[in-house]
């Protein structure tokens, strides 16, 4: 059986960072990885409309920062901020955060989505889900990444596609993803798909950018 790395993983601290980034005292660390795991649910879910790919967290001494990167940040930003304001109060709920002004949210565009590996596999499970053929989705979305300057990519489904009774694995790819080298900008992702008929799905997505 082989060894499998997670392709972000493997290159963290060399081309990528944290998606968490602060210092924790001892009987801290446990709190702060359980309230950061509720602040991404809260707004993977909130966020969904958005297009929402990423949520990084900062923290300085008691003040924390959300950093969300959103394909749609209009939407996230809402008519005035007012759909600022209404995630930040949601937040200090979740949290029970008694001053608001501990709290910052930001916005950061993804300027090409279909370069970014969580949001093309999740614009695979949208499709699956209204039950659309699972190769035809395959095909259109990496010819997406392709033309969006990609230089390789990779889409894999495991599962019962197509409703069969016998779950299988499914691949298709173009280019080169050179998984071993450490300067390769490789985005990688994975997503569950709640298939009607099916069950669950699982989408991973590789996407090579290049060398940084």
């Amino acid at each position: 059986m082989g060894q499998k790395v997670s392709p972000i993983g493997f290159r963290l601290g060399n081309l990528y960072g944290w998606s968490s980034r602060w210092f924790a005292n001892k009987g801290l660390f446990v709190e702060y990885v359980l309230e950061d795991q509720k602040i991404r649910k809260h707004l993977m879910q909130v966020l969904k409309s958005a297009g929402v790919a990423k949520i990084e967290i900062e923290r300085s001494f008691d003040k924390r920062t959300i950093i969300a990167h959103v394909s749609r940040p209009g939407v996230a930003i809402g008519r005035g901020g007012s759909g600022i304001e209404q995630i930040k109060k949601d937040i200090i709920k979740v949290l029970k955060i008694t001053d608001p002004k501990k709290l910052e949210i930001k916005f950061e565009e993804i300027k090409i989505p279909d370069l970014d590996a969580y949001l093309v596999a999740a614009n695979v499970a949208e499709q699956l889900i209204r039950r659309m053929p699972f190769r035809r989705v395959m095909n259109q979305s990496l010819e997406r990444v392709k033309r969006s300057g990609a230089v390789g990519a990779r889409i894999q489904m495991s599962g019962r596609l197509g409703g069969s009774e016998i779950a299988r694995r499914e691949t298709l790819k173009y280019g080169s993803i050179p998984l071993h080298t450490m300067r390769a900008a490789i985005d990688f992702a994975k997503y569950d798909a709640q298939v009607p008929k099916a069950g669950t799905v699982g989408i991973k997505v590789w996407i090579y950018k290049g060398e940084k």
